[in-house]
């Protein structure tokens, strides 16, 4: 089994990137080739730069170490130095129709977020993208959050059109959720980087308190677990069960009239105790750490890119 996984560098990853994929990750080294992707060309998907695309990709890795990925067990490597990435995505777009790339979910979700004043063609085809990032590898399964699942189906659809036109190159790759597919932000909307309502692994402790005393809840000073109808209360009571272990309606009822200011306390508490290992060990990694780790990646991956592509060109004639 082959494992392809990986993150935008957008900026430091946050709690919802751990439960929702790293711990997957974490679990999944010591019994699957692993190869994990800083997708930097994907940056620009939905905004007109990059930003400081190496001061993320440098606090990318960081967190990657700092939650244990060893990188004698796992390909870490950037989109940007593999080429050969680039050269499938050319053939994978002869395989989907712009019907069904005008379909997803997930891209119409991203453009309606997008700080573009128009959707470029890049975002567009982002799901044939992410198609070549995990068919490079022959990747079989693919750790991902529910808003991805989508994206999953476009690249089974691409490996399956490709070997039946083709010839069989591509296994057809299986989605897997974590215990947490989408945890929610602070504001009761998705957890995003992008939207600023996350809590970030290296957040500091006092940091990690001011962000959860901004999350927002309701009047209702009974605390309870709906979250249908209370989403900022139950993200809240998420995050802590995730960060202690425990059920999210048993902190709900130890709370009960104890307010929203009771519940932020002990969702602080339980956040700082779980992720102050990891951010200690983020503390002492050096930039150079990080460097020495993608040289290396990228090297091993790209050589798989070219074995990959060669088989596809000799697969259609070229």
């Amino acid at each position: 089994m082959t494992v392809l996984t990986g993150d935008r560098p957008t900026g430091p990853l946050h709690i919802g990137h751990y439960f929702g994929s790293l711990a997957n990750r974490l679990a999944l080294q010591d019994t699957h080739e692993v190869f994990v992707l800083l997708a930097d060309y994907q940056v620009i998907t939905d905004r007109d730069l990059p930003g400081e695309i190496q001061r993320n990709i440098t606090d990318v890795l960081l967190d990657y170490l700092a939650i244990g990925l060893d990188p004698a067990k796992v390909t870490i490597f950037q989109h940007s130095a593999l080429p050969e990435l680039n050269q499938l995505l050319l053939p994978f777009l002869s395989l989907v129709t712009v019907a069904e790339l005008g379909r997803n979910p997930t891209v119409k979700d991203e453009i309606a977020h997008s700080s573009q004043a128009a959707v470029s063609g890049l975002m567009f085809t982002y799901p044939v993208h992410q198609a070549a990032d995990i068919l490079f590898c022959k990747g079989t399964l693919v750790p991902v959050g529910k808003d991805q699942l989508p994206h999953i189906e476009v690249t089974r659809t691409i490996a399956r059109r490709f070997n039946e036109r083709y010839a069989p190159v591509f296994p057809v790759p299986e989605a897997m959720l974590s215990r947490t597919p989408l945890l929610g932000g602070l504001d009761g909307g998705k957890m995003s980087k992008s939207r600023g309502n996350s809590i970030a692994l290296k957040a500091s402790e006092d940091e990690t308190a001011a962000l959860i005393r901004r999350a927002v809840t309701d009047a209702d000073r009974r605390i309870t677990f709906e979250p249908e109808t209370r989403p900022g209360v139950a993200t809240l009571l998420t995050i802590a069960g995730l960060c202690s272990g425990r059920e999210p309606r048993e902190l709900a009822e130890e709370i009960g009239d104890g307010g929203a200011a009771a519940l932020k306390r002990l969702t602080t508490e339980a956040v700082n105790e779980f992720f102050r290992p990891i951010r200690k060990r983020r503390a002492e990694l050096t930039e150079q750490d990080a460097r020495a780790v993608l040289a290396e990646g990228n090297e091993r991956a790209r050589a798989v890119a070219i074995r990959t592509l060669e088989e596809v060109r000799q697969a259609m004639g070229f």
